[in-house]
This record gives C-alpha cells, structure tokens and sequence, in this order.
C-alpha cells in the first residue's frame, strides 16, 4: 500500500513550516548576538560575551543539522522515496511521520541502526 498524498502533503506543510520556524529563529538568535556585539567592558562583560556566542555557534549548528533533514526529506516527497525506511525498505508507520516528518526510519529500522551502532561502538 502506497502512502497516501493526504499524508504526504500534511508531511509537506509540517515540513515547510519547520524550515520557516528554523529560519526565524537563526535570524532572531543572530539579531540578538549582534546587539550584544558592543566592544569593551570588563572581563566579566568578554566573558558572558563568548559564552553567548559560543551558545549561539551551538545552538545554530542543531539548527543546521535540523535543516539539513528537512530539505532532505522535502527532497524525498518530490522524488517519490518519502516516507520509506532507510534501513528496511518499508513503509515508515503514519503516526511517526506524523510526529517527524523528516524522519528516514521506520520504528524497526530505528532499532536496526542503534543496535548495529551500539555493535560497533563497543569495539
């Protein structure tokens, strides 16, 4: 059974409005670090400084990653594969979709993958 466009496109809208959230808030976080941009101050002031970017290089590199997956999936739903486990080649359930549209694994195969990495962390 094919997974139905209805799915697909409530995919897609979760999707795009993820992306349009992720942009606003790279946007905002960096209007924020730009305010806070002034030079000078006392050691404390540099110092709560680097920490602010250091939390913003952080937090925008999740977001990056974030992004990646979406495009990634967005990419998948105009190619035909969406919604097609990675590492099963089944259908990935409905409500997991649902939840993380950009995911590329099926409940299975997500226990597939963490036990093979687990398999090979340890050696």
């Amino acid at each position: 059974m094919a997974i139905s466009e209805k799915l697909i496109g409530e995919c897609r809208q979760k999707l795009l409005q993820s992306k349009q959230d992720i942009l606003n808030r790279v946007k905002e976080a960096r209007s924020n670090l730009d305010q806070n941009e002034e030079k000078g101050g006392d050691e404390g002031d540099q110092t709560a400084r680097v920490l602010a970017e250091q939390e913003f290089l952080s937090m925008h590199e999740r977001l990056r990653s974030q992004l990646m997956e979406i495009e990634s999936a967005l990419a998948r739903i105009e190619g035909g594969s969406f919604g097609y486990c990675e590492e099963t080649e089944e259908e990935i359930e409905p409500e997991r979709l649902r939840a993380i549209p950009w995911t590329r694994l099926s409940i299975e195969g997500a226990e597939i993958r963490e036990s093979m990495n687990k398999r090979y962390a340890r050696g």
